[in-house]
Parts: C-alpha cells; structure tokens; sequence
C-alpha cells in the first residue's frame, strides 16, 4: 500500500500489508479515485501497476513484473507510451525497456 512520505502508517494486523512511502508525482500519476461501498480509494491503473512491479522488483519478485507485463501487453490493458510515460517519471524505464523489447519480439 503506498502512502505519503510523512503520512502515519496505519497499523494493520490482517490481512498483511506491506506499506511503501511515495511523494510527490509518484504519489498521484497513475492513480484514479474510485468510491467503493461510501469510501473514495487510490487505485493505480494497469500500467502504473506494472512499473511499480518493476520498481519494487526486489521485494515482489522479478518473475511477478514480468508476468504483470506479458499479460498486460497480451490482453492489450497496456501500451508502451504508457508504459514509458510512467517508467521514466519513476526512473525504472532502463530497468524495464529491455524486457519490454524482449516481450515485444517474442509476440512477432
């Protein structure tokens, strides 16, 4: 769960949750608030998703970025501007343009 630099990290016994410290852009690009039974949330959207996988690739494992990418690509929930656009705002795009090229051979 992300949540601001100097926001109070809430103490939850279950379900566990790993909470991550965003700010600024990295906070909000990406995001859509939804209203679910009355409470507004953040969610990211597919792409963002992806790139934070990638970001976080030593604490979700690299096989779960790239499986998040090839599923993205191949039921078209992603492109790759945006892709781009969100990896180079949270400075993985290096990380994850080889494998977007990998994948993107191996579809052709």
């Amino acid at each position: 769960m992300a949540i601001d630099c100097t926001a109070w990290r809430p103490r939850i016994e279950r379900p566990p949750v790993r909470f991550v410290r965003f700010s600024g852009t990295a906070l909000t690009d990406g995001v859509k608030r939804h209203r679910i039974e009355g409470v507004e949330v953040a969610i990211t959207g597919a792409a963002r998703t992806i790139v934070d996988c990638f970001r976080y690739r030593g604490k979700v494992g690299l096989d779960v970025a790239l499986e998040g990418l090839r599923e993205g690509l191949r039921q078209r929930k992603v492109a790759t501007d945006q892709l781009w656009r969100h990896a180079t705002k949270m400075r993985v795009w290096s990380i994850l343009k080889p494998y977007l090229e990998a994948t993107a051979a191996d579809a052709t």
